[in-house]
């Protein structure tokens, strides 16, 4: 991976304020028209379900499940932005317990364990956001139920990058939102090192999405369902 002199948790401690408040409580249209509704058609969030939310910033679908009658175990590494979730989502405590946890760190994630067990688990474009992926799908073999399912959405790594590397490992600087304090790191990874990731871990795809914004032929989101075999 490239290296650059910014520090991912800086970063977002910078962007928290901005980024709740652009996001709000129903999110952004791109997230709205794009990124949940395939997300949801994946996961199909529901009453008994225990659900962990990966890098859940203000915790919008965190409200989202917990709408639906989920409980939600929800984290984000950046303190700012729980606190920032537990404010906004303060009408919804009794269903979602949110936490501080890097989903880089294999020791931080195990510390998530929940009884009962996790029955799903859930990122909304973080993927592309880690530094290194492989301790979140190693810990949630760990924290999901028996056959218990991981659905993610991330950049269309074929299609949404500001680089010309494909199949070599590498990040960038560039920023989500439009006019956001600090420019974030993104990391570039194929489908097949992604899908490698969910192989090595012990898990099997069983849904696949490619989702679209503005131009129908040039998908900038894959949704994956991971199920624990």
């Amino acid at each position: 991976m490239s290296d650059f002199s910014v520090d991912d948790l800086s970063v977002w401690e910078t962007n928290a304020a901005f980024w709740d408040a652009c996001m709000g409580d129903d999110s952004n249209p791109f997230h709205r028209e794009v990124v949940h509704p395939g997300v949801t058609e994946l996961l199909s969030p529901q009453a008994g379900d225990v659900i962990l939310d990966i890098a859940c910033g203000n915790g919008n679908y965190s409200a989202f499940m917990a709408r639906r009658g989920a409980r939600v175990l929800a984290f984000d590494q950046s303190p700012a932005m729980i606190a920032l979730a537990r404010k906004r989502q303060r009408p919804f405590r009794d269903k979602i317990e949110f936490c501080v946890a890097d989903a880089a760190n294999l020791e931080s994630l195990l510390l998530l364990q929940s009884t009962p067990p996790l029955s799903k688990a859930v990122s909304c474009m973080a993927i592309m956001d880690i530094s290194d992926i492989r301790p979140l799908f190693q810990a949630l073999q760990t924290l999901l139920a028996d056959k218990g399912i991981f659905v993610f959405a991330t950049q269309h790594p074929c299609f949404v990058t500001l680089t010309k590397q494909y199949r070599t490992e590498h990040a960038y600087l560039g920023e989500a939102i439009a006019g956001q304090p600090c420019k974030q790191r993104y990391y570039h990874r194929s489908m097949q090192e992604i899908f490698r990731c969910c192989f090595d871990a012990g898990f099997v795809i069983d849904g696949f999405l490619e989702a679209y914004y503005r131009n129908p032929e040039i998908p900038e989101v894959i949704i994956v369902r991971a199920r624990k075999s």
